[in-house]
């Protein structure tokens, strides 16, 4: 007999139409215990408690911030794509009419666990945590100088890093801003964390990619904060921001948390890079 799951279903705003066609599908397939609302900085649904499956609906924005909000329940997320990009959100509405039946009520949904960053930001009147499922972005911030930032791993003193900044990036997070800074795509299924500068003032300051449990400490030796109100931050999937001082102290390693994320079994990762991120596209040529 198939399974019914219980379902919870959170919409990105002013998606009324495609929230309409998901609940349809939804009310189908699962015991649909509630449609809520993504509301920025809000607390975990409380009906996702009880709930054996998370839905999402909205862009990679809105399936990060819900994924690090339901993270400490464990239950499976699925990513509705519902922005421009949607290269984590791995369905579409029409994937999903599509392999609803076969998909939601399988014994076992097909699932990966990403496991989420923590960063730890030390200073003088102790210590603020963030976690991060994509990055860790250690930003100039206004007035937009060159920074300096000295990095360790695993205790080992590295180099310094001159530029506008340094990535911590998961291997999820590889396809975000860690490669538009120019940084290696990494498959979500190798256990990496990678560093990759921001317009390094150097040639020999390179990407690397380190051991997925290692411990990466950063110390502000040049900063921008002249600035009450703006400067040198560190920002957390593009979201959560923390200012950044002289005498501060950055750790970031691998959080003891991940979250499931729901895979679609008609998709391709690489297929994705293909068709999303136009992996190796030639430049387009006008006829003559």
């Amino acid at each position: 007999m198939p399974i019914r799951r219980a379902a919870v279903l959170i919409a990105k705003p002013d998606r009324d139409a495609d929230a309409d066609r998901l609940e349809a599908v939804l009310r189908a397939h699962t015991h649909l215990l509630a449609r809520a609302q993504h509301i920025d900085d809000a607390p975990a649904s409380p009906e996702a408690e009880d709930a054996d499956l998370i839905v999402v609906l909205g862009g990679d924005g809105t399936l990060l911030s819900e994924s690090r909000r339901h993270a400490p329940l464990d239950k499976p997320i699925l990513g509705v794509n519902a922005g421009r990009l949607g290269f984590l959100a791995e369905f579409t509405i029409d994937d999903l009419e599509q392999q609803a039946e076969a998909l939601l009520t399988a014994d076992d949904l097909p699932t990966r666990r990403v496991p989420m960053l923590r960063a730890d930001l030390t200073s003088n009147a102790g210590t603020t945590t963030a976690h991060a499922l994509n990055e860790a972005v250690i930003t100039a911030g206004p007035p937009y100088r060159l920074i300096e930032l000295g990095v360790s791993i695993d205790g080992e003193p590295g180099p310094a890093v001159r530029g506008d900044g340094l990535i911590v990036s998961t291997a999820l997070g590889s396809t975000a801003y860690n490669v538009s800074a120019g940084g290696p795509i990494c498959h979500p299924a190798v256990d990496a964390t990678l560093i990759t500068p921001i317009a390094a003032h150097s040639l020999a300051f390179r990407p690397i990619v380190a051991p997925a449990d290692a411990v990466i400490e950063i110390t502000p030796i040049l900063i921008n904060n002249d600035n009450g109100t703006a400067g040198t931050t560190l920002v957390l999937d593009g979201h959560t921001q923390l200012r950044v001082r002289d005498g501060d102290t950055i750790t970031i390693a691998r959080n003891g948390e991940a979250v499931q994320l729901v895979t679609n079994p008609a998709g391709s990762y690489w297929r994705t890079l293909i068709d999303k991120l136009h992996w190796a596209k030639p430049p387009s040529l006008r006829e003559r």
